[in-house]
């Protein structure tokens, strides 16, 4: 952590990367994805994950195995699927194996999803903070890589913002509209990381795209972290209830043809994101690397 892990993760991660997320997939599917990806010229894959099923450091593994060049992320490891010392471990093993090729984004998920694991939520800001001193703690008896691995932490609002800036090589937040993007460079400054997490519609018609993102479903969960940071940006509950507002989602979601996504990526660089990376909505992996080849041209070559 610190500059010399910021200044190696803009190097090589370069401006635009993809998120693969999809249902469980044999470890196969994710290899053929993930050096179509590769080869087509992105910068970075990010994996996420919940607690139990597909573990993200063994699927990181599995993807920088079947991979030469290109950077895998954790977008999110979740802090409460593991002990700070074992998340420390874990990203310094495949770090120490792959130099130069991981990116550690940490993440502390939502209540619903931590109660339905038997755990208790508790502060976020709180637990945070005590995780990424657990993680301090530990680095001593983790290997030490030749190339240090940068940490983010997943931060939409400004508290959660701040403990990145403080504690962090920078930040990842996802599913937001430019102006948050804006915001949170002016918070870290320009010596930390910024990654946007943007999902993308390549679809032409407003109105279908619009249904497609509401189908995500990210304004509806229960105490989604989504609506507090919006509302901080000054959208009123009418604007994010019922799946959000024509507004809302055309803020938080890419959409359109090839020309339309790259000019919004573009943006979102402008705006003073280091790295966007760019999610699509496919029922598996190999659709989702069919619209990662077709964005390719658009988002690379600008």
């Amino acid at each position: 952590m610190g500059e010399d892990a910021v200044r190696e993760a803009r190097r090589r991660l370069g401006r635009v990367g993809v998120a693969l997320v999809t249902p469980l997939a044999p470890a196969d599917e994710w290899r053929r994805a993930a050096r179509r990806v590769e080869d087509a010229g992105y910068g970075s894959i990010w994996v996420n994950e919940a607690i139990g099923g597909r573990e993200v450091f063994t699927q990181l593994g599995v993807m920088l195995a079947a991979t030469e060049r290109v950077v895998l992320g954790s977008a999110i490891a979740n802090l409460w699927a593991r002990h700070p010392a074992t998340m420390q471990g874990a990203a310094s093993v495949l770090a120490d194996a792959y130099p130069g090729r991981l990116a550690l984004g940490i993440g502390v998920s939502m209540g619903a999803v931590v109660e339905r694991s038997g755990q208790t939520w508790s502060s976020p800001i709180a637990r945070m903070r005590e995780y990424l001193e657990g993680m301090d703690a530990a680095v001593p008896g983790a290997p030490t890589p030749e190339v240090p691995f940068p940490r983010l932490l997943a931060a939409l609002g400004p508290k959660m913002q701040g403990l990145a800036a403080e504690r962090a090589d920078g930040m990842l937040p996802a599913m937001m509209p430019v102006e948050h993007t804006r915001r949170a460079r002016e918070l870290l400054g320009p010596d930390k990381l910024l990654i946007a997490m943007q999902p993308v519609i390549l679809e032409a018609d407003p109105e279908k795209a619009r249904a497609i993102a509401r189908q995500v479903g990210a304004f509806s969960l229960p105490g989604s972290p989504y609506i507090g940071a919006l509302e901080k940006l000054g959208f009123s509950e009418a604007d994010l209830a019922d799946g959000g507002s024509d507004e809302v989602i055309d803020a938080c979601f890419i959409r359109g043809d090839e020309a339309a996504v790259a000019k919004d990526v573009r943006a979102y660089l402008d705006a003073g994101a280091d790295h966007v990376c760019v999610t699509v909505f496919q029922p598996d992996l190999a659709s989702s690397a069919d619209q990662f080849e077709r964005l390719a041209p658009h988002l690379l070559n600008d």
